[in-house]
């Protein structure tokens, strides 16, 4: 079987490139891995950035779909030192330039733009490989196979498409996450709630921080994060729900009960995520025929940039190939020559200096500090 155009990953990036790619007549094929558009639950809030991530849903002819999905309010944002002191309270006047979205419904409006049979769902790539002349091969888990003349390889971290272009591996950053939500929070949970307020609360401190997002209704997302080595969360057993909630939380002993219940009071199953890194700067050399966006082409530790630059990517490479629709390599050289010279300025919450920020002796402070200066 062959294709033109080839995408590996249904996330945001990728479907933002079908869509950009869609609206201009392009037809392209997108081959997800996961079984549905419902098979696995889509993450948290994203703040969706004027700089960025707007300017792609412009791009898709999706900024009214947007504009619907927004809740109001989450833009707020509190810091709380250990204690459950108030150290910033900023409400959200709706003029910060981030308004907040549901992943899962931002991923929804996307795939609702394109044509039934644009995503085909449970094709888990297997590898890939050149078969000469711009040509690409993409081998499916289930023994099926494809061909085209363009490749984008938007599948992120682990991503099965970037070997053909880079020997670059993802390294763990040093951080992870533990996950867990709070539903009815206002009813069942409210001095977490009260904590939390009506957006982001973030409680810092050296090698460990509290983040918690009030979500759709009165639901709570909460995010420990915990410097420490893979090897320290190996030794815990994460199938035991109330034993890896009293095994963090004893991490945070002496905090504000208000904040520790975000921990040990979760409606589900803590889940562990881990933060891994490309190199920054990460870049290759041309390749014929493919290329990649998003996670693929940077991951980096969390900064609240990932899913917007994924977006901006998908759209600036569409954008490409429609302005030289008969020149498919100068196309893909531009974008890349935009995506690296982007790759190489620092993000305006770069995640390493974040990390920096809350292991110092003044984390709260510093963080502080640092949202004073980029005007949040």
């Amino acid at each position: 079987m062959y294709t033109p155009v080839t995408i590996i990953g249904a996330g945001l990036g990728g479907l933002t490139l079908a869509r950009v790619l869609h609206v201009h007549g392009i037809p392209v094929t997108v081959y997800e891995a996961e079984a549905s558009p419902t098979a696995r639950a889509q993450g948290g809030m994203l703040d969706i950035h004027d700089y960025n991530g707007q300017l792609a849903l412009e791009a898709a002819g999706l900024m009214d779909e947007f504009h619907a999905i927004v809740l109001e309010g989450r833009q707020a944002m509190r810091i709380l030192d250990r204690d459950g002191t108030v150290l910033l309270d900023k409400a959200d006047d709706g003029t910060g330039g981030r308004p907040e979205a549901q992943r899962s419904e931002l991923r929804r409006i996307l795939l609702d733009s394109l044509p039934d049979g644009t995503v085909r769902w449970g094709r888990k790539v297997s590898g890939t490989r050149s078969l000469g002349e711009g040509r690409h091969e993409v081998r499916f888990a289930d023994g099926a196979a494809v061909a085209t003349s363009l490749l984008v390889g938007a599948d992120g971290a682990w991503s099965r498409v970037r070997p053909l272009l880079s020997a670059a591996v993802p390294e763990y950053t040093g951080t992870s996450f533990v996950e867990t939500y709070l539903y009815d929070a206002d009813t069942r949970h409210p001095a977490a709630a009260k904590a939390v307020g009506g957006g982001m609360l973030i409680a810092p401190a050296p090698g460990r921080e509290i983040f918690a997002h009030r979500e759709s209704g009165d639901t709570l997302h909460t995010y420990v994060a915990l410097a420490r080595p893979q090897d320290w969360f190996a030794a815990i057993d994460f199938t035991d729900a109330a034993a890896v909630r009293a095994r963090i939380a004893r991490e945070f002993d002496g905090w504000a009960p208000e904040l520790t219940a975000l921990i040990t009071d979760g409606d589900t199953d803590p889940v562990l995520r881990p933060h891994y890194t490309l190199p920054v700067g990460h870049r290759w050399d041309r390749v014929p025929g493919v290329t990649l966006i998003g996670d693929a082409a940077h991951l980096a530790g969390p900064n609240g940039e990932g899913a917007n630059l994924a977006m901006l990517d998908g759209a600036e490479l569409a954008e490409a190939l429609v302005a030289h629709p008969d020149a498919i390599e100068t196309a893909l050289a531009e974008y890349e020559r935009a995506l690296f010279l982007r790759g190489a300025e620092p993000a305006p919450f770069d995640g390493a200096e974040l990390a920096d920020i809350v292991s110092g002796p003044n984390a709260a402070q510093d963080l502080i500090d640092l949202m004073n200066e980029q005007g949040h």
